[in-house]
Formats: C-alpha cells, sequence, structure tokens
C-alpha cells in the first residue's frame, strides 16, 4: 500500500496536507534565490535552483499519485473535480517557484539598487500568503469531521478572508515595485528590464495561486 493511500484511510484531505508540505518546500527556496541574486553568487543561485527543480518534480509526483489513488470505494464530502482542483491550485504554487528559478537564471542579473528594499518587501507579503493559505489547510481534517460545516468552517471562512487581503496587498507591493522599476529602465540593459519585470510578476503569481487555492476551499464549504 502506497503512502498516499495509506493517507486517504485517515482523511480524504490527508494526502493534500502531504502534497502541501512539498510546496513549502519549494517556496522556501525563494527568498534564498533573491538574496543570492542581490549578493551576486552566481554559484548559490544555481545550486538552489537545483534543488527547486527536484522539489518541484517531487511535489508533481505526489499530485499524480494522489490524482490517480483517489478512488471512488472512498467517500468524499466534497465533489472530487473540486478536490483535484484544490490539488491543482496547490501543484501551480511550486510550478511559479519552478518558473522564478527559471527566470533567475537564464543569465546573470543584478539586482538594482534602488529596488532591494521595496523587492524583499514584497516578497515578505508573498510569503506570508503563502504560509496563511498553509495554515487553512491545516484545517482540513477538522472540517471533514465537522462535515465542512459548523464553527470550524466559520473559523476557515475567516482566515481565507485574510488570506484575500493578504494578496490585495501583495498585487499593491507589486504594482509599486514595478513603477519603482521603470522609473530606472535608462539605467538597465533592456533584457535585465524585461526579465525583472518578468520575476516581479511570476511572484505575485505565486501569491495569487495561493489565494486560488483559498477560494477552492471556501467553493467546498459553500456546496
Amino acid at each position: 500500500m502506497s503512502i498516499i493511500t495509506k493517507k486517504f484511510r485517515e482523511s480524504p484531505f490527508e494526502p493534500l496536507r502531504f502534497h502541501m508540505t512539498t510546496v513549502m518546500e519549494c517556496i522556501a527556496f525563494v527568498r534564498p534565490m533573491f538574496e543570492a541574486v542581490r549578493d551576486g553568487k552566481q554559484e548559490d543561485l544555481q545550486a538552489i535552483a537545483k534543488k527547486v527543480f527536484k522539489t518541484e518534480h517531487d511535489a508533481d509526483m505526489i499530485k499524480d499519485e494522489i490524482r490517480q489513488t483517489i478512488p471512488k470505494r472512498f467517500f468524499l464530502p466534497v465533489y472530487r473535480g473540486d478536490l483535484l482542483g484544490y490539488l491543482k491550485l496547490q501543484d501551480d504554487m511550486a510550478d511559479a517557484v519552478e518558473d522564478l528559478a527559471v527566470l533567475l537564471t537564464l543569465k546573470k542579473l543584478t539586482f538594482p539598487k534602488p529596488l532591494v528594499d521595496p523587492a524583499f518587501e514584497y516578497l515578505d507579503k508573498v510569503e506570508d500568503v503563502c504560509h496563511q493559505t498553509r495554515g487553512i489547510g491545516d484545517f482540513l481534517p477538522t472540517l471533514v469531521e465537522g462535515d465542512m460545516a459548523g464553527k470550524e468552517a466559520e473559523e476557515v471562512l475567516s482566515l481565507i478572508a485574510a488570506v484575500d487581503k493578504a494578496e490585495w496587498e501583495a498585487d499593491r507591493l507589486q504594482y509599486t515595485l514595478s513603477q519603482k522599476l521603470f522609473e530606472h529602465e535608462d539605467e538597465m540593459k533592456p533584457s535585465d528590464l524585461m526579465l525583472w519585470f518578468k520575476v516581479f510578476h511570476e511572484l505575485g503569481q505565486l501569491a495569487n495561486f495561493a489565494e486560488k487555492t483559498g477560494d477552492r476551499l471556501r467553493r467546498m464549504l459553500a456546496t
């Protein structure tokens, strides 16, 4: 019996929590990658990127096994499609980290000094969105015990609203950071300008996928 099958026997949501653990391991590499670029440590960046690619692949393998293991004989308190949609959005978070690793290693990038502080402030908020989403996932087994209703569901809905707010704040920081980026476009190579814009956009995508994960759970609670 595979570990995923065993976790399904514990709870329909245990495999999703297991997958999220690997996704968060992937997300943990984002800050070290940004720090390596800031400090001009290309070898460190390449080494971290390799870890990202491996961890994202691990998350993909877990996702695929979960998809293949959700049998109809298991009672699910939610629609199977919603469960798979929730899983996909979690996996999209890991995909976004992989995309960031690709963008940051396409060429040797220099971190524009005026952007360092606002960029890390933005990163702080994106990480906050992801960690809050992870916290919501920890309630999944309890929600099942409460038939996806009651006090636990109300608490989770409140947490999801907090994630929505944090993601909105991340969007605002992304906009301000993008403005600052273009304020210095004359000092940058066009390729660097383009890459940094894509990097900041992809970081925003990470927050977006985290927020959508919470929104998918809201949908499950509403059905």
